[in-house]
């Protein structure tokens, strides 16, 4: 029997990955835009909604970087709002775990698994940076090593306020104590549908892995391609025996884009026309100073790169967001060489270089290449990231999701049960209190 796909909607975020400049871009902050995304995913029979998060404003040269700039409304608020205009779809959202107490969290998430019917799922992400600490009472408090620390023992702190009321509907007062945090009192919500709403994970570096391994229920990753998607695959679920913990306990979620044609030919064609579309003459420039870290405002787009190496001792032009690239010498000798070998222009070599669609071809290549990845053990699904808002899944839900039913892969119904949990194969919330000895065990 073929592995079941898991399929989550990406409302598409703050970034050059939406194309703004096309006729059919919509807004990013009326509802109808969060409505029109849902509900046809939805209709598709779709896992999950998805919503990313972003605290602060991201700047450039000390100034607010206008070509992202669209605003940013609060996931939980939209997340609730879309609970209303939906029945069975998944409602997942990013919330940091670095500048919230898990009170709170835990509150508002047990609220929206409530109101939906079971559905509701939480994004973990964490940042130890001052940029976005700013914005808090407690800002840049947090050492980068010790981010996952807080964020697990987040976790297992609202999972016990979730568990905290007793089976048969009673509050029970809670007392947590741990380096983090400190608290007691009674919570205000029984026990959810879910008991835990779903918790995915964030992270790719070798501490967001092992955290995944031993508090999440699915990763978010951006291992999307085939070959890297199965050594990432292998490492995670590797780590889950010494939890105590089933391969099919932690779904592996890559984030990806597509771009479908009639033929190969025009979904490549019409490929291209997206990724010009993504890179504007500043945006080049933009992602060109991320690497070279100086103003490179003056050069020309369509000109050659610089000719002077990155600047690494001076403190870095971008905050809010993090670097594409590691070695900034390594990185600009590499595209240097890609730019001499194919005569490209600095926009040319920074189409060349950065995110591209990861699926381009027909529905049916889409489709097969889609399900191979999830069979072959290169992730369990994928969360898809249209490059048009709202309208930008229309096209993959009416063509590819037919044909992954047809495969016997994908739902032509919501069949597997009523939460997001079983829908995504979980099965019940694990306790609590297991979820801590396993950790502790291994700690």
């Amino acid at each position: 029997m073929s592995k079941q796909v898991i399929l989550g909607a990406h409302f598409p975020g703050v970034n050059n990955t939406t194309v703004w400049s096309d006729p059919d871009s919509g807004s990013q902050i009326t509802f109808s835009s969060f409505a029109h995304l849902a509900r046809t995913a939805e209709a598709a029979k779709f896992d999950f909604f998805f919503l990313a998060e972003g605290l602060r404003l991201r700047e450039q040269r000390g100034k607010i970087h206008d070509l992202d700039v669209v605003g940013r409304p609060n996931t939980l608020t939209v997340l609730a709002a879309v609970a209303a205009v939906t029945e069975k779809l998944g409602l997942v959202g990013t919330i940091q775990a670095t500048y919230n107490e898990p009170y709170e969290i835990a509150r508002q998430f047990a609220s929206l698994d409530h109101l939906s019917g079971g559905r509701a799922g939480w994004n973990v992400v964490t940042s130890p940076d001052a940029f976005t600490g700013e914005n808090f009472r407690r800002g840049g408090y947090l050492d980068r090593g010790d981010r996952y620390v807080r964020a697990a023992e987040f976790v297992q702190v609202t999972r016990e306020l979730w568990e905290s009321w007793t089976r048969d509907g009673r509050p029970d007062p809670f007392r947590i104590e741990g380096p983090n945090f400190d608290i007691s009192g009674d919570f205000t919500l029984p026990r959810s549908p879910q008991v835990h709403p779903v918790i995915l994970q964030a992270g790719d570096s070798d501490g967001g892995r092992e955290f995944a391994a031993h508090s999440a229920d699915a990763v978010f990753t951006r291992h999307a391609k085939y070959d890297d998607g199965r050594a990432f695959y292998k490492d995670v679920k590797s780590r889950l025996a010494r939890y105590g913990r089933s391969p099919d306990s932690l779904k592996i979620l890559p984030g990806t884009t597509f771009t479908l044609g009639d033929t190969e030919a025009e979904a490549h064609e019409r490929a291209r026309h997206v990724r010009r579309q993504q890179v504007s003459p500043q945006t080049a420039i933009l992602l060109l100073e991320q690497v070279w870290n100086t103003d490179l405002s003056s050069f020309d787009p369509d000109g050659p790169l610089p000719p002077f190496d990155p600047d690494l001792e001076s403190e870095s032009i971008i905050q809010g967001r993090a670097r594409q690239t590691g070695d900034a010498l390594e990185t600009a000798r590499k595209w240097r060489t890609i730019a001499e070998e194919k005569n490209l222009s600095i926009r040319d070599l920074i189409i060349e270089v950065t995110g591209r669609q990861n699926f381009i071809g027909t529905p049916a290549q889409i489709a097969e290449g889609i399900n191979k990845s999830v069979q072959d053990d290169a992730c369990d699904g994928f969360i898809l990231v249209p490059s048009i808002t709202p309208a930008g899944l229309d096209e993959f839900a009416s063509k590819v999701v037919p044909l992954l039913a047809e495969r016997g892969a994908f739902r032509s119904e919501y069949e597997e049960g009523t939460t997001l949990r079983d829908r995504m194969g979980l099965g019940p919330a694990r306790p609590a209190s297991s979820w801590a000895s396993a950790r502790e065990e291994n700690s």
